[in-house]
């Protein structure tokens, strides 16, 4: 399976707006072979900068990071088909970023490298087609929209949060001052980011 853009011809980004804020539809993304690069503080990210703020909260005043809001995220977004005959609108990306997070085992704050590949064939509620679930055999995601149109921010956003673990700890041992493993039942210790997973995948 290929990713075909040979459709389109070279796109014109508008010189106002945000095209991460624009609302569109995968068709119209895919047709015109656009092409997003994008370097946004979290703080355009509200779900995202949400979770942040809610697991750096268990922290003292005196331990909070400084500017954390301003951290970068950072990436590129590619439109196109996934066919040659240019019916299944499709995207290929990647989004990456490094937000402030409390580690489970001692509870210090670090910083957490976050990475999320995007590889989607766009649909809708409706059943998918069998070319679309070929697609998908090809290694796409299909990602199902709730509205014909909507903002690439939205979809960035989403596959960030997903990427985060469930619990977030220090890969270095020697940098982390807590127990080797983490107590299931300690009142203490949160896991905001499983929480905000299984709510995601129930909605889906």
């Amino acid at each position: 399976m290929h990713f075909d853009s040979s459709l389109g011809g070279p796109y014109h980004a508008r010189a106002m707006g945000n095209l991460l804020q624009d609302r569109r539809t995968p068709l119209e993304l895919a047709t015109s072979g656009q092409v997003i690069e994008f370097s946004e503080k979290i703080s355009e990210f509200e779900k995202l900068t949400g979770i942040v703020e809610g697991d750096l909260g268990v922290l003292n005043p005196d331990k909070l990071p400084l500017d954390w809001r301003d951290t970068v995220v950072a990436g590129q977004l590619s439109f196109g088909f996934a066919d040659a005959q240019g019916a299944i609108p499709a995207l290929q990306g990647q989004a990456t970023t490094t937000i402030d997070a409390v580690c489970q085992r001692c509870l210090e704050a670090f910083r957490l490298p976050l990475v999320a590949d995007l590889q989607l064939l766009f649909g809708g509620d409706e059943t998918a087609s069998s070319d679309t679930v070929s697609a998908a055999d090809g290694g796409y995601e299909i990602w199902e929209l709730e509205q014909e149109t909507f903002r690439p921010l939205d979809l960035v956003e989403e596959a960030l949060i997903m990427a985060m673990p469930l619990a977030a700890m220090h890969v270095d041992s020697k940098t982390c001052h807590g127990p080797e493993s983490v107590e299931k039942d300690s009142g203490e210790r949160i896991q905001p980011f499983a929480t905000l997973k299984s709510q995601m995948e129930d909605e889906n």
